[in-house]
């Protein structure tokens, strides 16, 4: 077999369908993964605007960061971004209750078994105090102080490993992974595609027409053509799996508005009358935005109530945005991959939406296929992919469905739904002692699930009986010392814009 070139079954030819935040971060991902000479062609139109509301990350964006080796001061400043360490609820279990959903540890597991069953233990008989004091995060994000984790801190300590993810402007992000991606080979295309054209003997796409009449071939197709999902649903028709009866929110306005005191390291969600609202402050300006149900409020009347909870003066008027909760029935169908909105909507309550353009992209390139477009790599990516967007589905349904408020008919709903029996075998072992058990790769951790379902008021009927095994004093002990040294930390570290001054200021002057 001397002679023979074994490489003849590669994929040379890669066309994205679609610009934004999901086009330029599979175009830079693609470029830096393929390490060969493999065509990137994106196609995008400057007519057809994009979404733009995913201006908040969680701290997965790192590992993506890491493999297009991104320069973290250069990004933050190119970005007008800010830091985050979680996301502040507002009103969501009772009006008037507020916690933060904190990235990070929690505490200090002892003995194997995890913090918040010493916790629960020491806090029904009054020596603990809220479950906020004892994460890094969650008590510093409230007092506005931010830093990344310090080099010389000893191994143990909560400054050694702080996890923070960004906020950012989605259009300057999207603008920094073209450069990037441009830079790297990647080519673009500007144009409408008027015509997709498909294979007649397998139905896979062979290629676009754009109004201009040129015709763009290629083997694998990315569908980063948002809610439409032009090549996934408009040519291929695969269907589409509607979860609004779960998550009956439809519509968002969203509007900046001028900034008026420092950035706080954290995103912040107050509930509202049929939704919630949302705030994302950068360097110059903050991005607020109402989603809400159509059902339970007019369009006018969610705008005037967005408009009247604002920090500052509004820079504009608030823009539309109607969506459908869900996912496709297969996010990969012949040779397309839908790659961020193409692929569904989870609304953006836990910042999930850039993390689903980074996951999906991730299983791409590790399932990245020959043009023989095997089955069972489809099938896996299918799997992995449906897996992870119904346990992001049961975590955003936790926060509607896990409250008392019943004040207005939008939330005697959320209360009284039917959920799924994932999210129902999860509450009712937690309910039970305080278990919780991460299945497979799913997103979020127990820190995550523990956090949100004691934040919202879900009661314990035990703990577990090993976090018995400490007397009444050395449990105090325990808990108090974990709180001296999480407030200890808290308060070496600088105010959220003192660090960005020092590290990564931006340049307002350069502004579009």
């Amino acid at each position: 077999m001397i002679g023979v070139d074994m490489t003849d079954n590669r994929i040379g030819n890669i066309v994205i369908v679609g610009g934004g935040t999901a086009g330029w971060m599979s175009a830079a991902a693609l470029c830096r993964i393929l390490h060969r000479d493999c065509k990137i062609h994106l196609i995008e139109s400057d007519e057809i605007g994009t979404v733009g509301v995913g201006e908040a990350t969680v701290p997965h964006i790192a590992s993506f960061n890491k493999l297009l080796e991104i320069n973290e001061p250069e990004f933050v400043r190119q970005t007008q971004g800010t830091f985050k360490l979680g996301i502040q609820f507002n009103d969501w279990g009772r009006v008037g209750d507020s916690y933060v959903h904190g990235f990070g540890s929690l505490g200090h597991d002892l003995s194997g078994i995890a913090f918040h069953h010493y916790w629960h233990r020491a806090y029904a008989a009054g020596a603990a105090k809220d479950l906020g004091a004892y994460s890094l995060n969650t008590l510093a994000a409230p007092q506005g102080r931010f830093m990344v984790s310090a080099a010389d801190a000893r191994k143990d300590s909560p400054l050694a490993q702080i996890a923070y993810a960004y906020h950012f402007d989605a259009g300057l992000y999207a603008q920094y992974l073209r450069r990037y991606a441009e830079a790297r080979g990647v080519k673009r295309t500007e144009g409408k595609i008027q015509q997709v054209l498909l294979r007649p003997n397998d139905g896979f796409v062979d290629a676009v027409v754009l109004e201009s009449g040129e015709r763009i071939s290629g083997e694998l197709f990315i569908d980063c053509s948002g809610f439409r999902g032009l090549l996934i649903e408009d040519a291929l028709h695969t269907g589409y799996e509607d979860w609004t009866h779960w998550l009956p929110c439809d519509r968002a306005w969203a509007v900046p508005c001028t900034k008026v005191g420092p950035p706080t390291p954290y995103t912040r969600s107050t509930a509202r009358g049929a939704g919630w609202q949302w705030r994302i402050p950068l360097q110059h300006r903050t991005g607020n935005g109402y989603v809400y149900s159509s059902r339970h409020i007019s369009d006018d009347e969610a705008a005037s109530v967005l408009l009247s909870h604002l920090d500052g003066e509004a820079l504009g008027a608030p823009r539309p945005l109607k969506f459908t909760t869900g996912r496709r029935k297969k996010f990969w169908n012949k040779n397309v991959v839908a790659i961020g909105l193409a692929g569904g909507f989870m609304e953006p309550l836990e910042s999930t939406s850039i993390h689903l353009i980074q996951s999906a992209l991730s299983r791409l390139g590790l399932l990245f296929p020959t043009r023989e477009f095997s089955p069972v790599l489809t099938d896996q990516f299918n799997e992995q992919s449906i897996f992870e967007h119904e346990r992001i589905r049961d975590f955003l349904i936790l926060h509607y469905y896990a409250t008392e408020r019943r004040d207005t008919a939008f939330w005697a709903y959320c209360a009284s739904m039917d959920i799924p029996d994932t999210l129902k075998n999860k509450l009712a072992l937690f309910k039970d002692s305080g278990r919780f058990f991460r299945e497979g790769e799913e997103m979020f951790t127990v820190v995550s699930w523990v956090q949100v379902m004691i934040g919202q008021r879900i009661e314990l009927a035990a703990h577990h009986p090993m976090a018995d095994n400490l007397s009444g004093p050395e449990l105090r002990e325990f808990v108090e010392h974990v709180e001296k040294v999480i407030a200890s930390c808290v308060q070496a570290m600088p105010p959220h814009q003192a660090f960005i001054d020092r590290h990564c200021r931006a340049d307002y002057t350069q502004i579009p």
